[in-house]
């Protein structure tokens, strides 16, 4: 896996960070309180003199590890977060995977709606998962959530609400150039808090996080940051090997993807 140079990625983010909040009237971000998410909000810090200025959602079906609540709430009171929770009800979907996917979008979709956002910063990663790799920096969806990825707009800062149907909104991704070594390094280097989780316990550690239901950790010794920065330097495991939604055929996550899942 390459390292690139954070400095600029850190740039790069900022400038997306601080045009996104610019640009659109009534913004928010999602929390997972996974490394991604977390990075993406240590960076809006950084970007906007300290704090967040954007509410923080978080969609919760309940069964999160309790390692992950208790991040939550430390570190939404030592950051100040404006953390909004929107309850995912578990049942039969799609996928398969009924705390997951589409009853995770049915939960965005009406916290959306609830607040009138028009614009929503996800941190995925275009190295994650193929159909993630299809993403642009700035996303516009329809009323109902789909997103239209054979027919996207150019890569440009132009006014996408006009573009949009009643009540559409845009997704924007600061992190999409950023792989998981370049994560893992800028949370070292920026002393990020992160999810206890990703360290080793007794011979096993998470490398991706979801919920109990649909997680599973790794093998591994690395009980700290260097060692999994190590870790994955030699690794030829795929990052998200644990997350059991991916191991679904491509065309099931395409499908999710375009209905509006993160």
């Amino acid at each position: 896996m390459i390292k690139q140079n954070l400095g600029e990625l850190e740039e790069n983010s900022i400038y997306v960070l601080r045009e996104a909040k610019s640009r659109f009237n009534n913004i928010a971000a999602l929390w997972s309180m996974g490394k991604d998410s977390t990075t993406m909000l240590a960076l809006s810090r950084k970007a906007f003199l300290g704090k967040v200025p954007f509410p923080v959602i978080h969609i919760d079906n309940g069964i999160d590890f309790p390692e992950t609540y208790q991040f939550r709430e430390e570190l939404t009171k030592k950051w100040g977060l404006n953390l909004i929770v929107a309850e995912s009800k578990i049942k039969p979907e799609m996928s398969g995977f009924s705390c997951c996917g589409e009853n995770k979008t049915v939960a965005l979709k009406k916290v959306m709606a609830d607040y009138g956002f028009d614009a929503l910063i996800v941190s995925i990663r275009s190295d994650e998962h193929g159909i993630r790799a299809k993403e642009r920096t700035i996303s516009p969806r329809t009323r109902d959530f789909k997103w239209d990825y054979k027919n996207q707009p150019a890569e440009l800062w132009n006014d996408y609400s006009s573009k949009l149907d009643d009540k559409g909104h845009v997704r924007v991704h600061p992190l999409l150039k950023w792989n998981e070594i370049d994560i893992w390094n800028y949370i070292k280097q920026e002393k990020i808090p992160i999810n206890p989780l990703y360290y080793s316990r007794n011979g096993n550690r998470y490398r991706s996080l979801g919920c109990t239901h649909c997680t599973r950790p790794i093998k591994s010794k690395a009980a700290g940051i260097p060692e999994i920065i190590k870790e994955l330097e030699d690794t030829k495991v795929e990052e998200r090997e644990g997350r059991d939604q991916d191991k679904e055929k491509s065309y099931v996550m395409e499908r999710l993807r375009s209905l509006g899942y993160m």
